[in-house]
């Protein structure tokens, strides 16, 4: 007779299953709970339309600061009260203007306040501020 003598010592050679079924089986309750309410949808019938007018075209005209603070409209320079009212008779023969502002990055912050005032008091309400992307930055380096 072979006797199998285990010493309380020895190491569990045995994986202990119940609580993975116990896991599994709460797993399979919730799925079975919420799957109905995933198949649930709304039905919506859309009316369908005829195709819309071609929106109007919009002028982007490019605004910029250099550093130090000299702003420039489309690339010619304008002196300091003279933008808002070019800013204006732009704005007077032009539908839809938009305005792209584009400034250096050590610009000071009332700079581009001022600027922004003088397209607010011109009358545009469109302004768009450019920038580029690090990645740009560091090719150019």
């Amino acid at each position: 007779m072979a006797f199998n003598i285990q010493s309380e010592y020895t190491a569990m050679s045995e994986i202990n299953v119940t609580p993975l079924v116990d896991v599994m089986l709460v797993l399979l309750v919730i799925f079975m709970v919420t799957a109905p309410f995933l198949m649930q949808s709304v039905q919506v019938n859309l009316p369908k339309t005829a195709p819309l007018a071609k929106l109007p075209e919009v002028k982007a005209l490019d605004l910029l600061v250099n550093a130090q603070g000299e702003v420039f409209v489309d690339k010619a320079r304008v002196a300091g009260q003279d933008l808002e009212g070019q800013l204006k008779q732009y704005a007077a023969t032009h539908e839809n203007v938009s305005i792209r502002l584009k400034a250096d990055e050590r610009v000071p912050y009332g700079r581009i306040a001022q600027v922004m005032a003088a397209v607010n008091r011109a009358g545009i309400a469109k302004l768009t501020f450019v920038t580029t992307e690090l990645r740009e930055l560091h090719a150019r380096r």
